[in-house]
């Protein structure tokens, strides 16, 4: 009797290390992001919904026809402007974007921060680094931007010069990556 307890103790006990380890991981793998877990197995419009800092950026790809696009198998790369971002632009620009005669210009603004494939934070310091302090990055809407590290931070210039950090890099997403940014970049016009 004591060598069957002796079993079934170890096996719950195994069980039990199991099922935290399992949980551990799920995790550790999970990044927050305006206040909601962003899943590694959900895709960036299933994350980026639950982010109460993305709600402008939610609301410009619904406007723009993006969400079909966003969802698919990618891998697609996100530089996601928060609200904070969007609130920096020249007052009435966002209402102006998500108008309906806007709608070539908001679709070529938001893929100007998409890039084809998924690229973390760490390919992307070492693309700066064997460009020797910059790297040029093609995005989905066909215009360039430049990454160069300060510091320890990555900031993105656009073809307008303007400057954008990334404050959270590397959330996960099942069909891609999305590194969380402080200002929205601009293709030339």
């Amino acid at each position: 009797m004591k060598t069957k307890r002796n079993v079934t103790s170890v096996v719950m006990t195994f069980v039990l290390l199991f099922s935290v380890a399992i949980f551990a991981q799920s995790i550790e793998k999970t990044v927050q992001v305006g206040g909601a877990p962003m899943y590694p197995n959900k895709n960036i419009v299933e994350n980026a919904v639950n982010s109460k800092d993305h709600t402008t950026l939610v609301a410009a790809v619904k406007a723009a026809g993006l969400v079909e696009t966003l969802q698919s198998k990618g891998p697609f790369t996100v530089f996601a402007p928060t609200n904070a971002a969007f609130d920096k632009l020249p007052k009435g620009t966002v209402e102006t974007l998500l108008k309906p005669e806007s709608l070539k210009t908001l679709q070529t603004i938001l893929t100007y921060h998409v890039l084809a494939g998924k690229f973390s934070s760490v390919d992307i310091v070492e693309a700066i680094k064997a460009g020797k302090g910059k790297a040029e990055f093609k995005t989905v809407s066909g215009g360039k931007f430049t990454a160069m590290l300060k510091g320890k931070d990555v900031i993105l210039t656009d073809e307008n010069g303007g400057k954008s950090k990334v404050t959270i890099a590397d959330v996960n997403q099942s069909n891609g990556v999305i590194h969380v940014v402080d200002a929205v970049i601009t293709p030339k016009s």
